[in-house]
């Protein structure tokens, strides 16, 4: 008996307070808007309006519909948004950046799993290295982040993923292989290997030897975490990685892992643009990385 279309047109109605304003917003002739109330008001059998009212005064009938109009048409609108991103989600683009080297052990079987059931998302990663991927991602180049390195912006949302702990990994003869706890001192006279990174981005940088005041006697790079670990084993240097990253190596006996201080526990999230952080696309990125990371990683904790 009531449409869609007659709860919008009230809805009009009551906002601007005339028949020809209402006419005008709604695109309808005179005449159409007057036969869609005149048959509204027949399947009603009562009158919607009070004429040559200005602003027009609603009837009982016409509150009642008003207050249907009030329920119904918010939540019209809402469903027809979510239906809309939907569709835009399941055509989506996910151009992300990695501040992780290790994080590549994880995130190609997260992909794979999640291309499985987004597969018209467009993927595509890089390094977050050479440049500043937060202000990227702000600014719309990139779609996601992934960091331990939380840049308070507001545009910007951090998903937490996993929680991780950093530990020092020294050769099996090295004299700190015997110690039960590192600290930063004990670091002063050891060459430090690390990725390709810039000092000041490293964890064990910002959150262990910089506060301490203490530089190792030289730094050396590797790209990727085999190359360190074998350099650690033939007691080229020590390095800081993430206990995930090395429970397999050390549970072979190449290398030691060892607390630093009281433990240097971080944090991983996925960086997205704050005005995003809720498109399906996304959520299921985040769902499908925390799902593969806990059944796959050793060491880690949920976030």
């Amino acid at each position: 008996m009531i449409e869609i279309k007659h709860l919008r047109t009230l809805s009009v109605l009551r906002d601007t307070g005339s028949l020809t304003a209402t006419a005008n917003t709604l695109c309808l002739t005179q005449s159409a808007l007057s036969h869609q109330l005149k048959d509204l008001e027949q399947r009603i059998g009562g009158q919607l309006f009070l004429r040559k009212t200005r602003p027009v005064k609603f009837t009982s009938e016409g509150e009642i519909l008003l207050r249907l109009a009030n329920d119904i048409l918010p939540r019209l609108a809402k469903a027809e948004h979510e239906l809309a991103s939907l569709k835009e989600d399941i055509n989506g683009r996910l151009h992300m950046a990695i501040e992780c080297h290790s994080c590549f052990q994880w995130l190609m079987p997260a992909l794979k799993e999640y291309q499985v059931h987004w597969p018209s998302v467009t993927l595509d990663f890089s390094s977050g290295f050479g440049f500043e991927p937060i202000p990227a991602l702000a600014s719309g180049e990139l779609d996601l982040v992934i960091t331990s390195d939380i840049q308070h912006r507001n545009e910007v949302h951090y998903e937490p993923l996993f929680d991780f702990e950093m530990r020092l990994v020294v050769s099996p003869q090295s004299p700190l292989a015997d110690k039960a706890v590192i600290e930063p001192e004990d670091l002063l006279e050891h060459t430090m290997l690390s990725y390709p990174v810039q000092k000041n981005r490293l964890d064990v940088v910002k959150h262990f030897l910089q506060p301490a005041g203490i530089e190792p006697k030289a730094w050396k790079q590797a790209d990727n975490t085999l190359m360190l670990v074998q350099m650690v084993s033939a007691g080229l240097g020590v390095a800081a990685l993430p206990n995930w990253a090395i429970h397999d190596f050390a549970r072979q006996g190449l290398i030691v892992s060892k607390p630093l201080g009281k433990g240097l526990w971080r944090r991983l999230f996925a960086a997205v643009r704050a005005s995003e952080h809720d498109r399906h696309y996304l959520k299921a990125f985040f769902a499908t990385a925390r799902q593969q990371c806990q059944t796959h990683l050793e060491g880690i904790k949920a976030a």
